[in-house]
């Protein structure tokens, strides 16, 4: 079996507090975070560093030029493309233990040129009624916690424990 390690990929995020949390949810997780320029945010920005808390300096993140540029960096990635406008549900798709999901930026989604050319990986988070799209930090986790499900939560922390009291049964 292959070593279970996520990717995450925010194409031109826009909002730092956005990007934050996602840094962070990667960091507590073992994903690798993939940022593709152009940011709407400078990368030392304090309310990036605030969000992401202590955890983003030992936050694994590469940062691209461009959308061509992740390509060329990342030659035959699986990357799923998750979108309002997809056909298949985001519990539909089969998350190896290496692959990439890709969200765009918060104003605008992922252009639609590459969602065409990507029709069978792109993915949705169900929602009721014109509710336009969830929050991107909470669209990720929610994705991101099915693809660590499908793969076991390999290597994670199943089990927690009380501080100052212990459990009374054990399961």
């Amino acid at each position: 079996m292959k070593e279970l390690r996520l990717n995450i990929v925010l194409l031109e995020p826009e909002i730092p507090a956005n990007t934050g949390n996602i840094g962070r949810t990667c960091a507590a997780t073992g994903t690798r975070l993939h940022l593709i320029e152009p940011l709407g945010f400078s990368l030392d920005e304090k309310h990036l560093r605030r969000a992401g808390m202590d955890y983003w300096k030992s936050l694994d993140v590469t940062v691209y030029k461009s959308y061509e540029d992740f390509l060329e960096r990342n030659p035959g990635a699986k990357i799923y493309y998750a979108t309002t406008k997809a056909r298949y549900c985001y519990t539909q798709a089969e998350y190896e233990p290496d692959c990439f999901i890709m969200f765009g930026k918060e104003s605008a989604g992922i252009p639609e040129e590459i969602l065409v050319d990507n029709e069978d990986t792109c993915v949705r988070i169900p929602m009721i009624g014109d509710i336009r799209s969830l929050n991107l930090s909470n669209s990720a986790a929610i994705v991101l916690y099915e693809a660590l499900r499908q793969n076991n939560f390999e290597g994670m922390n199943l089990k927690g424990e009380l501080h100052r009291l212990k459990w009374q049964k054990s399961r």
